[in-house]
């Protein structure tokens, strides 16, 4: 399991300022249901000062939405709005003490809440950087323009960074390379190399603290495990799940029952994946068995 600050849990289990705020003059809608994520920022701002009165969020998605939405919430009322617009990403996560880095994209949908927000009040359209770009991420609905300025603006260099801070290649992974390619890109502006080996920048000061990694047989238990837990909810839609093989962080799974060939299906991938991150507190890619023989070949290459 994920280590969260004590600052996590206490906006999880004690929320401020949750629900609409009545009279909100400015709201910012961000994400979706289907997704996972979800978040409606409510605010009340006086007209004639443009100070942030009164904040309010209302948002479907894990614990760490709910606690960046609510930390959001604290950090700009009282702020102009002038001033809540320069709120980043990792302000929200530094008033968290931090969010494991799988979770960061949870404190950017804030950010982007936020900023839906403010646009409201102004009555302008707010341009949803995702929209500017080529689409990357088809599972996630992530494009270059995000994950560039993500890069850019959170220091990352591995393809795991840029999953974990914006969800883009973390279901069928078929988007690897685009990402890896991004990454090269912003890193050459920036005078540095790309690194397919590198560690996660964000894992680099947690490695002290981390546990032994598992064995590949103990990995393959726990993915069982967690499997198992999941079943009946596949199995009641008719679906079912079968694990074929692991090789290093990627489990390779054949979707079966109604869940083979649904439109849903890299959905449901993309849950089984999270939740295994979540139980098993490391990256790990769930990839469809499907794709197996072609990705081993690829790294063999």
């Amino acid at each position: 399991m994920w280590d969260y600050s004590d600052k996590v849990k206490e906006h999880f289990f004690n929320p401020k300022n949750a629900g609409a705020v009545v009279d909100a003059n400015a709201t910012g809608e961000v994400g979706s249901i289907s997704c996972g994520d979800a978040l409606r920022l409510t605010l009340k701002v006086d007209d004639d000062s443009e100070i942030i009165l009164e904040a309010g969020f209302q948002t479907f998605g894990c614990g760490s939405a709910i606690a960046s939405s609510s930390v959001l919430t604290e950090i700009i009322k009282g702020m102009t709005l002038d001033e809540a617009a320069k709120v980043t990403n990792q302000d929200i996560a530094d008033q968290l003490e931090g969010l494991p880095p799988e979770k960061m994209h949870c404190s950017v949908m804030g950010r982007e809440a936020l900023q839906a927000a403010i646009a409201n009040y102004r009555g302008e359209v707010w341009q949803d950087d995702h929209e500017e770009g080529a689409l990357i991420c088809k599972c996630f609905a992530i494009d270059a323009v995000m994950i560039e300025e993500m890069v850019w603006a959170n220091k990352l260099r591995t393809v795991e960074d840029v999953t974990n801070f914006t969800k883009a290649g973390g279901g069928c992974a078929s988007c690897h390379e685009d990402i890896e390619a991004i990454l090269e890109k912003v890193l050459a502006e920036k005078g540095e190399k790309f690194d397919p080996t590198a560690t996660p920048i964000e894992a680099i000061t947690k490695i002290a603290a981390v546990k032994a990694p598992l064995t590949n047989l103990q990995r393959i238990k726990k993915i069982e495990q967690v499997l198992e837990s999941l079943r009946p909810a596949l199995m009641a839609d008719g679906g079912d799940v079968e694990l074929v093989e692991v090789i290093g962080n990627t489990a390779y799974v054949n979707m079966t029952g109604a869940c083979n060939g649904c439109q849903m299906a890299a959905m449901t991938i993309a849950g089984i994946q999270q939740r295994l991150m979540e139980v098993m507190g490391e990256f790990i890619k769930v990839v469809p068995a499907s794709e197996m023989k072609k990705l081993v070949n690829i790294e063999v290459a």
